[in-house]
């Protein structure tokens, strides 16, 4: 039956309105002459009926009426209705006149406008609030729900809700912090107050959830609120804003939980695609380290511009199968070529290269671990260092477009050893300006969810029930998202000349204190309280705080307000090289005193760990003895 309304909604839409046409002419003339209808006037609404129905169906057909939704009839709906029925009216008293010479009385017209006009917004506001009736029933054994925010939002928030009824959640009203609107009605729903009443109004009205509808929030505010709602034992979900809807998912759909990227205090970037594309399409491309955490957001965000070949290159057989399997589901068009093998192995780079001749080189593959590289120094120079060099060369020898190197912010007057072989790739691609290749470096902070970030161990601490770790009170980082991080490199691609190193605008560090209290938050627990939070003491190789530009360093802006851009020295590329040659023959014979002393002569700024000096003392005094 539904099915055959909804195909047939034009007729029956049509037939309803010719009802009321008529309809509201015979009330009109029979209230105009209290209800006394003489046979003259009888005789002359029998011939006017058929024209008039006839001329108004024609202007409301003109004026779309027949194809507005009955359900969702708003402002803009009854506007269009008024402008229509004065049009009609007007049309048929004209039509009237010249075709059967009526002489209904002038004020007949004006009486017949508004008759018709009430009756046809009276029968569509009674099937609207049947509707809305029948959701309601149906919702009465729904989450009982407050949306937190009474503008656009939260407005557009409640409309959705109540079309679509049964995803059950029963709305009993709003809360908002602006006092100029408290206890004010919202489409018939009470704003019941602010933060500050949160946890009375939960209580009275037994409302089981809270959707936030603050897209403009900051993260501060989103965390006071959050509080709030953990102390109301009240369950909290974000409800997207409005220029994250678009897409055919309806938004009840879309209402999600709230995340920990909500309350850093930092909006995504947001970035311009259509460069991207035009860099990307119909492209040979190369991702090293395509099973990690940013390696693989790249090859999704890659495959979306439909490169011609995307291969994947890993040392870590099961993470790449599984991007494999995952872009084979997503993508079928797209050609990915998985290629297992090391940056540490020459020979394989160059059957790599060989085979593919990739164009564009995005360089993940890496250890990023800071202590446990401190205790692994010749590895970390291997991997880092030496197998970007190799990577650099082939990219080079071969004829790539660009090569793109992930760098970190731990680059930057670097404390440990992690930082420094990543300060000496950024260095491998500043120093390569006579390549055809243009080498480019991004660096960013830590990635919120990545494999090594402190966020999954966080997270494993919540769930045993605590302790949660933290190293030091005063311990910051610039965080940013993985799909932040994998768009800033894709987009660094796309800029400079060479020799560059791209940035992120991140904001202000954030204390990896308030970060842990905020997961606490976040899983339904109150830090402290529930989850307790002690300090563990600063690992081999951390800074309280990192930066992101050294002093030798130059800013520029770019043609993205949140990307800047670092240019410094280059070194000169002979000494780099027998520096390199130097660090390798050190890895080799495991010499961590002229490693350490290489890092030193290189790096301005670089300040090795107790760790790595005391490797490096035991390192000479083996030397001696020998």
């Amino acid at each position: 039956m539904k099915k055959v309304l909804l195909r047939n909604r034009r007729l029956i839409a049509e037939s309803i309105e010719s009802l009321i046409a008529a309809g509201s002419l015979v009330l009109s003339i029979l209230l105009r002459f209290d209800f006394a209808l003489e046979p003259f006037y009888g005789k002359m609404l029998l011939q006017a009926l058929p024209l008039l129905v006839i001329v108004k169906i024609a202007v409301f057909r003109g004026f779309g009426l027949r194809d507005l939704a009955w359900r969702f009839i708003g402002f803009p709906d009854l506007v269009r209705i008024g402008a229509a029925n004065l049009a009609a009216s007007s049309a048929a008293s004209i039509m009237l006149r010249l075709a059967l010479g009526s002489r209904f009385p002038r004020s007949l017209y004006a009486l017949d406008f508004f008759v018709c006009l009430t009756l046809m917004v009276a029968v569509r506001a009674a099937v609207k609030w049947l509707l809305e009736r029948r959701l309601a029933e149906s919702a009465k054994t729904a989450r009982r729900a407050l949306i937190y925010g009474a503008g656009k939002t939260g407005v557009a928030t409640l409309a959705e809700i109540r079309a679509h009824g049964p995803m059950g959640c029963q709305v009993i009203g709003f809360l908002d912090d602006d006092p100029s609107k408290r206890s004010m009605r919202v489409h018939g729903v009470r704003v019941l107050g602010g933060r500050a009443e949160l946890p009375a109004v939960v209580r009275k009205h037994g409302i089981e959830e809270i959707l936030l509808a603050l897209p403009t929030a900051s993260g501060d505010q989103l965390t006071r609120i959050l509080e709030q709602c953990r102390a109301g034992r009240v369950s909290v979900k974000r409800v997207p804003a409005l220029i994250e809807r678009i897409g055919p998912r309806v938004l009840v759909k879309q209402i999600r939980e709230v995340r920990l990227e909500d309350l850093l205090g930092r909006p995504p970037a947001r970035w311009e695609e259509s460069g991207l594309h035009q860099n990307l399409a119909g492209r040979i491309v190369l991702v090293t380290g395509a099973g990690g955490s940013i390696g693989s957001e790249l090859c999704r965000q890659i495959a979306r511009h439909r490169p011609r070949t995307l291969i994947g290159f890993d040392q870590a057989e099961t993470a790449l199968y599984q991007i494999e399997q995952e872009l084979q589901e997503w993508f079928p068009a797209l050609e990915f070529r998985p290629a297992v093998g090391s940056i540490q192995n020459q020979r394989r780079l160059e059957e790599i290269f060989q085979e593919h001749r990739p164009q564009s080189v995005y360089h993940a593959a890496a250890y990023k671990h800071v202590p446990l590289m401190e205790a692994h120094l010749f590895e970390a120079v291997e991997n880092n260092v030496l197998g970007t060099r190799n990577l650099a060369r082939a990219a080079s020898e071969h004829g790539a477009a660009e090569f793109v190197l992930i760098s970190s912010d731990k680059a930057v007057r670097p404390a440990g050893v992690m930082g420094a072989t990543k300060r000496v790739a950024e260095m491998i691609c500043q120093a390569e300006p006579l390549s055809p290749t243009r080498f480019l470096a991004v660096r960013f902070g830590n990635v919120l969810g990545s494999s090594g970030s402190v966020i999954p161990h966080f997270k494993r601490q919540i769930e045993a029930g605590g302790p949660v770790t933290v190293t030091h009170p005063d311990m910051r980082r610039y965080f940013m998202t993985i799909p932040e991080a994998a768009e800033l490199v894709l987009q660094a691609g796309t800029m400079g000349s060479g020799g560059e190193i791209f940035v992120l605008e991140m904001g202000e560090p954030v204390r990896i204190l308030d970060l842990a209290r905020k997961m606490v938050l976040l899983s339904g627990l109150r830090p402290d309280i529930d989850i307790p939070i002690v300090f563990s003491g600063t690992r081999p190789g951390e800074k309280l705080c990192e930066e992101v530009r050294a002093l030798e360093e130059s800013t520029s802006t770019t043609t993205h307000a949140q990307i800047r851009v670092f240019s410094g020295p280059a070194p000169p590329l002979g000494l780099l090289e027998r520096t390199l040659q130097e660090l390798e023959h050190a890895a080799a014979e495991r010499d961590t005193a002229r490693v350490v002393a290489c890092f030193e002569r290189m790096i301005p700024g670089y300040t090795p760990s107790l760790v790595a000096l005391r490797e490096a003392q035991l390192s000479r005094g083996q030397a001696v003895s020998a």
